[in-house]
């Protein structure tokens, strides 16, 4: 009797450690907030200050809403020569914060800064470590284009079943 109970026990512990594991977290599958926002269009970053590396950042960011004066996520990386993380701060940013997007080398300090600005709820999961990345990427940026090349592809197909349906 002693020896299943021993097993029982054994495979519980190696299933709850596999469970509690921190590796596994997803910062892509964030569910929204459940509790009532502060005011219209409210949303939350990952935020953090001189943290040691993205992953510490993220796991233990602060859970709180952005100002109202703030539209977007930013993340700033510094790390050094051979990319090695030297610290990750991530905020909400205004605007204005937003433009200092992009890469920039601090030879004195032997290391380089990238900025990347993003909108949306807690959308700051990446780092930014070059000018491909290092972004201000706006939701209305493509909304527009895509509602212009929505009413195009919609106009198409109106035509197209109206066609259909002449008698020929």
């Amino acid at each position: 009797m002693a020896v299943p109970l021993t097993v029982y026990l054994l495979v519980a512990s190696k299933l709850l450690l596999a469970e509690v594991k921190c590796d596994s977290i997803n910062f892509y599958n964030i569910r929204p907030p459940v509790d009532a926002t502060p005011y219209p269009n409210s949303f939350k970053c990952f935020t953090c200050e001189q943290a040691s590396d993205n992953y510490s950042c993220n796991r233990w960011a602060e859970d709180k809403w952005c100002p109202q004066n703030t539209q977007y996520c930013m993340t700033m990386h510094h790390f050094g020569r051979h990319g090695k993380t030297k610290f990750v701060t991530k905020r909400c940013a205004s605007f204005n914060d937003c433009r200092l997007s992009g890469c920039r080398h601090h030879g004195n300090a032997h290391h380089t800064e990238c900025v990347s600005c993003c909108e949306g709820m807690v959308c700051n999961v990446e780092l930014p470590t070059n000018h491909t990345n290092a972004v201000f990427m706006r939701i209305r940026d493509f909304s527009s284009a895509a509602t212009r090349s929505s009413i195009w592809t919609r106009l198409f197909l109106l035509t197209s079943a109206l066609v259909a349906l002449l008698p020929l």
